[in-house]
């Protein structure tokens, strides 16, 4: 018997092999909205038992979906774009009121989740074998591509909707079934609210499963569980590094994607436009509260132009409006709970005792915290090698571009990175010497693209998403050869 009363509103449990029903543990999860601490929903969660219902579900599931006509999948997302177009509104509250974004934010979001599902919609159709040449008389040799099997998603809470159907869409579109599990903060937009959409579209039962349970639960049991052939995680780099492990240490070898931590550089050179060096550097730190692996979060400027630079940047941020994210032109909302609130404020007690100086600031109002920026914060420092995830600007000034470039490669990380100037040559050298899986021209280090690979370096992850790219990850190939005619052995 379904859970749901509104479908749309009503949310409280686990979504598996089609049936809306209560998780087993006899625990709660309360889903508030971390502006104002109002109640959303009160989830069941799952146990062990639940989530091997769910991959057992999937793998029966899986067989039955892949063996279906390209376009009968691809049909599946058409009528899941109209979904949400037609329940666009209803989408993007929830992601205000659940993930704490921003109006703007939550519309960016939506629009992602579309482009995704569009894209997502064209995969069934660009699954590619090959025959290839083979120095065996009588001999065809061909290789076939075909889907994994079960993936298993564990998605974050700072775009949740968007980083669960990133993993989601490009899986089931190339006949795997999934199993995702939501970020705790998150639940509803990281996972339920999807399943609501695909099972509307029309996916067959099974093939999508929802877990929302404890990390100490099903947590580890998620990535060891000897079904699913694929795990995509994103989150934080320390977590990454488990389910790596978890990963290769388990009853069965898996694939991973991991999109983790990022300390992305925005790089401004000494020739570059400092109106549009500072636009885009607000709205590449600020996006999303700075909750973004992204996010721009250390601004290097060249001397020549550090002065001039931090008194327009100082003078934009004072002016981003704060508050209710609900309302369309706030820019900063809240932080999404109060551990990350906490935090926030301990590194930027950190910095006022280093030789760092504060030049703009705010006290927090519940977990909606102003933006601060820092001046004279030197490479090295904790402030600098921190991913931030919070309303938080270090500017850091370099010498010249040689030592812009060597400063941007300081770091653990390798996600995204941007550079602002007016020579576009200029800018391509540069970007191609930053050790980073993408690195953004005269734009904001925030970028993703269903047509364009995402990915990092370093400790910023393994493997790439979208497009092509995501395609690999997620099929396997399979080596067939007949020889057609008697071959001679050597005895």
């Amino acid at each position: 018997m379904s859970l749901i009363l509104n479908p749309w509103q009503d949310f409280s449990g686990q979504f598996i092999a089609g049936r809306w029903c209560p998780g087993s543990t006899g625990k709660v999860l309360s889903d508030r909205n971390p502006y104002d601490e109002t109640l959303l929903a009160q989830i069941s969660l799952a146990s062990q038992q639940d989530l091997d219902t769910a991959y057992q579900a999937a793998a029966q599931a899986q067989k039955e979906w892949e063996a279906l006509l390209p376009s009968e999948r691809a049909s599946v997302f058409h009528r899941a774009i109209s979904i949400l177009d037609s329940r666009h509104e209803e989408i993007v509250s929830w992601l205000i009121r659940e993930s704490g974004s921003t109006r703007t934010k939550a519309e960016i979001e939506w629009s992602a989740v579309r482009a995704t599902m569009l894209a997502a919609a064209a995969m069934p159709f660009r699954v590619q074998g090959r025959i290839l040449p083979v120095d065996i008389p009588g001999k065809e040799s061909r290789v076939y591509r075909k889907a994994l099997g079960v993936v298993g998603v564990i998605s974050p809470w700072n775009w949740p909707m968007h980083l669960s159907n990133r993993s989601i869409a490009p899986a089931l579109a190339l006949g795997n079934a999934v199993v995702v599990k939501p970020a705790d903060d998150t639940p509803i937009t990281g996972g339920l609210l999807l399943a609501r959409i695909y099972e509307e579209a029309g996916l067959p039962p099974g093939v999508l499963n929802v877990v929302v349970g404890d990390v100490a639960d099903i947590g580890d049991a998620f990535t060891l569980h000897p079904i699913p052939k694929f795990i995509s995680f994103t989150g934080s780099t320390r977590v990454g590094r488990h389910i790596g492990g978890l990963a290769i240490s388990g009853p069965t070898l898996k694939r991973v994607g991991l999109e983790l931590g990022g300390n992305a550089p925005c790089v401004v050179l000494d020739d570059a436009d400092i109106e549009l060096a500072v636009q885009g550097a607000t709205v590449g730190r600020f996006l999303h509260q700075g909750q973004i692996c992204m996010s721009s979060n250390r601004i290097i400027v060249d001397s020549r132009i550090h002065d001039r630079f931090v008194e327009a940047f100082v003078e934009r941020v004072r002016n981003l409006k704060v508050g209710d994210p609900n309302e369309s032109d706030t820019v900063i909302g809240p932080l999404i709970n109060q551990r990350q609130l906490t935090g926030a404020l301990t590194r930027i007690e950190e910095a006022l005792s280093s030789p760092a100086r504060m030049v703009l600031s705010g006290a927090p109002q519940g977990q909606v915290l102003p933006p601060h920026v820092f001046v004279d914060v030197s490479n090295d420092s904790l402030l600098a090698q921190t991913e931030q995830f919070s309303p938080i600007a270090p500017v850091i000034r370099a010498r010249n571009e040689a030592h812009a470039l060597e400063m941007a490669n300081t770091t653990e990380f390798g996600l995204s990175s941007a550079v602002f100037t007016r020579d576009e040559a200029r800018g391509v050298r540069f970007a191609l010497q930053v050790e980073a899986g993408m690195t953004h021209v005269n734009d904001i280090s925030v970028n993703d693209d269903p047509s364009n690979l995402f990915g990092g370096e370093k400790n910023s992850g393994i493997g790439r998403f979208n497009s092509d790219w995501i395609i690999s990850e997620l099929t396997t190939d399979h080596w067939v050869s007949i020889q057609h005619g008697r071959r001679p052995y050597p005895f």
